[in-house]
């Protein structure tokens, strides 16, 4: 399936919630309620997937929120997994559920694992999180890691906050086998109105770590590694690296609303749909995919916060 721009689309990014144990600074309000949360229902999720299975799907990532707080994951994986042409199944989580629930995710066939972590300081985390512990999603990291999945580890870098850990974080990837990928703070939502000396460009990780070879560029990411380490360094550059005209994916919110782009104000509700509905709206919505994000020339036009969309 391609879009107006002749890209294969083949990557759906699914939020089965915006609710999150977690409260992190750049992520949601801290006031945000969700006393009314208006979820698809998991039967027209599995639905909407196998029809994107149908028209060229081969990668779904479940997001949030939190997406281990939503009833129904596991059942949801073990049902699209390896029967309806669907190649991989991944999860962004914050971790701190990873320790009780991994063996679970292995059984329904979940592949990769992409957890957030912007510091290895307890008390920073805290503060980023607003009241997070750093132990329980340390604990997720090695349960994952023993359990053989492909993780990924995603660091928001920002100014005054977090980026005289860069060094401390690169050390991740000397004895562990994942890839830690330093990503540049995006002007939307809570972070519209932030100071401008937070949003700092991945060149800094560059600046400060010395032996990096680049090994090649996948997906969003310019992947380096430090000779005679185990893992490896990405950098995701939405600001200063543009990575629009190579875009694979597509967007699904946790209310049924189709996103052709993150920071697109443009939505399509698919909830409720027959199934030629749902095949139309799909195409409709990946036609419409813009052929650049809105970031470089200022602010994300979208009105939702991260966690509305999907992180």
């Amino acid at each position: 399936m391609k879009d107006q721009y002749f890209r294969e689309i083949s990557y759906f990014r699914i939020s089965l919630t915006p609710v999150c144990n977690f409260r992190c600074i750049y992520c949601m309000p801290y006031n945000q309620s969700f006393d009314k949360v208006n979820l698809i229902p998991m039967e027209q999720i599995e639905q909407i997937i196998k029809v994107s299975a149908q028209n060229g799907i081969k990668k779904i990532r479940f997001t949030g929120g939190e997406p281990l707080l939503r009833e129904g994951l596991l059942p949801l994986c073990h049902k699209i997994s390896n029967k309806i042409g669907i190649d991989e199944i991944c999860l962004t989580t914050n971790g701190s559920f990873l320790k009780d629930m991994a063996k679970d995710l292995k059984k329904v066939n979940v592949k990769r694992i992409n957890l957030s972590l912007d510091t290895l300081d307890s008390k920073k985390f805290s503060d980023i999180t607003r009241g997070g512990k750093l132990k329980s999603t340390l604990e997720g990291l090695d349960e994952a890691l023993k359990l053989g999945f492909k993780v990924k580890i995603n660091t928001v870098l920002m100014g005054g906050i977090n980026v005289d850990e860069i060094s401390n974080l690169v050390e991740l990837t000397k004895e562990l086998p994942v890839e830690l990928r330093f990503i540049e703070l995006m002007r939307m939502g809570v972070t519209k109105n932030w100071q401008e000396d937070v949003f700092v460009k991945n060149d800094i990780v560059l600046d400060k770590i010395k032996g990096l070879k680049q090994i090649g560029n996948f997906g969003v990411a310019s992947v380096y590694k430090i000779p005679g380490y185990c893992g490896e360094i990405g950098l995701i550059s939405p600001i200063s690296s543009c990575f629009c005209e190579n875009c694979n994916r597509i967007r699904m919110t946790s209310d049924g609303k189709l996103k052709p782009c993150l920071h697109s104000k443009e939505e399509f509700d698919i909830c409720n749909l027959s199934k030629e509905q749902v095949e139309e709206k799909f195409k409709e919505a990946v036609f419409a995919k813009p052929f650049q994000h809105k970031l470089l020339r200022g602010e994300s036009e979208t009105n939702r916060t991260m966690n509305l969309i999907g992180g």
